[in-house]
C-alpha cells in the first residue's frame, strides 16, 4: 500500500453558481490513517500546498478537527466526496464533512 499514490478517479464537475454560499470542509482525526496518506489526499484533491496540508494534518491530529477549505455547497460536497472514495478504496476511515460558513 503507497502512500504516495492516489487511484485514478474518474469524476464529474457541474459548475458551482458564484452566488452559492460558502461551506467550510472540516478534515475529522482518526488513529488508522497515516499523515503521509492524509497530506496526499489534501494536496491532490483539495490542491493545498505541502506546507499547508502539513499544518491540517497535525492541528486535525491534536486538535481532532481542522478546517481544510471554504467552498460553494457543491464543490465542497464534491471533493469531500471524492476525498472518501480515494480513503475507502485504500482501506482508510479518514473522515471530512461540511458545514455551512457562518
Amino acid at each position: 500500500m503507497a502512500t504516495d499514490t492516489l487511484p485514478e478517479i474518474i469524476e464529474i464537475t457541474d459548475a458551482a453558481p458564484e452566488h452559492e454560499p460558502g461551506y467550510r470542509i472540516l478534515i475529522h482525526n482518526d488513529d488508522v490513517t497515516p499523515f503521509g496518506f492524509v497530506i496526499v489526499v489534501l494536496r491532490r484533491v483539495f490542491e493545498l500546498s505541502r506546507e499547508i496540508a502539513e499544518h491540517v494534518t497535525l492541528t486535525a491530529h491534536i486538535k481532532g478537527v481542522a478546517l481544510v477549505a471554504v467552498r460553494p455547497r457543491s464543490e465542497a460536497k464534491r471533493l469531500v466526496q471524492k476525498a472518501h472514495l480515494a480513503a475507502r478504496l485504500e482501506g482508510f476511515p479518514l473522515t471530512f464533512s461540511i458545514e455551512p460558513e457562518e
